[in-house]
């Protein structure tokens, strides 16, 4: 069992959340004051999306990165800083006439898509390894092997770790081949996510599965959606792994109570220290992913 374990947040994410939610923060400053007050709570790394703060919806605007990660650099606390780099692979098809794309489409290329990673300088930002059928309808979810492969170099090349999310087991598989290929820097740094529909279902043994095939030396970190998330914290313990929550993957603390970012952490903290293990602080975190010091970047 993981006796020293990561607490990552995931503040907002790009989902259709935000009427669900009143707690679901929008605005960059909101953003950054959910990432703030998660860390306080015991989170080591927070996972940054941003949204329109006019619609409340996904965006890929390089200055919400900027303004969000610039007040939590410039707040009191210390927190590592993970981007997502996963916008702009959705590919919307018309069922009667595939070969029709719809207007809801937002599909560019592997470099495109980590245009604000080269801005805001990250510690850690994501690679999606792998195309998926994302839900219901006609969403198609784009991360062709050449894609990732450019996507992986222009990560290299900006000095930032990357945190490979596995949404399904032909993801691993790929992701696998991109270490041994030389493009993801030790520790390879895996994040598998599970519940997502259509990928790899909440599955105990799946997971265990998947986490013996993580190649030696892998540092990684596992989670599920809604009511799973929190069971999946003592899941990824058992296992040897770390954790993530917050408001992208759930928005309930329990039966109808809706939760926020920090409560959320502090739920997380309290299941991993009563079965036995401890939180691990940014630094301790940094040590385990070997990232340079804090406020180094």
């Amino acid at each position: 069992m993981n006796r020293n374990v990561i607490i990552t947040c995931a503040l907002t994410g790009a989902g259709d959340t935000v009427g669900k939610s009143e707690h679901v923060p929008v605005t960059p400053e909101q953003i950054a004051q959910a990432g703030i007050d998660a860390a306080r709570a015991g989170a080591a790394i927070v996972h940054i999306h941003v949204r329109d703060p006019e619609t409340g919806q996904g965006s890929r605007e390089v200055e919400f990165y900027r303004e969000a990660v610039e007040i939590i650099r410039a707040s009191d606390v210390d927190v590592v800083i993970n981007t997502t780099a996963g916008m702009g692979g959705d590919l919307y098809l018309d069922p009667q006439e595939p070969t029709t794309i719809l207007p809801e489409t937002d599909l560019v290329n592997g470099v495109e898509r980590l245009k604000h990673v080269g801005v805001v300088n990250p510690d850690i930002c994501t690679l999606d390894c792998g195309s998926l059928n994302f839900g219901e309808g006609s969403l198609v979810y784009v991360s062709t092997p050449d894609i990732l492969r450019d996507g992986a170099k222009r990560i290299q090349e900006l000095g930032v770790r990357v945190e490979m999310e596995i949404f399904d087991t032909g993801h691993l598989w790929f992701a696998k081949t991109l270490v041994e290929e030389g493009l993801i820097d030790a520790p390879p740094m895996f994040q598998l996510c599970m519940d997502i529909p259509y990928g790899a279902p909440a599955d105990p043994r799946l997971l265990a599965t998947m986490v013996d095939q993580l190649p030696e030396g892998a540092v990684w970190s596992s989670f599920a959606l809604g009511r799973m998330q929190m069971p999946w914290v003592a899941q990824s313990v058992l296992l040897g792994g770390h954790v993530r929550v917050g408001l992208e993957d759930n928005l309930y603390l329990g039966k109808g109570v809706k939760a926020t970012n920090a409560q959320l952490v502090e739920r997380a903290r309290t299941i991993i220290e009563a079965m036995g293990a401890s939180v691990a602080t940014p630094d301790q975190a940094r040590e385990i992913l070997d990232l340079p010091a804090g406020n180094a970047r």
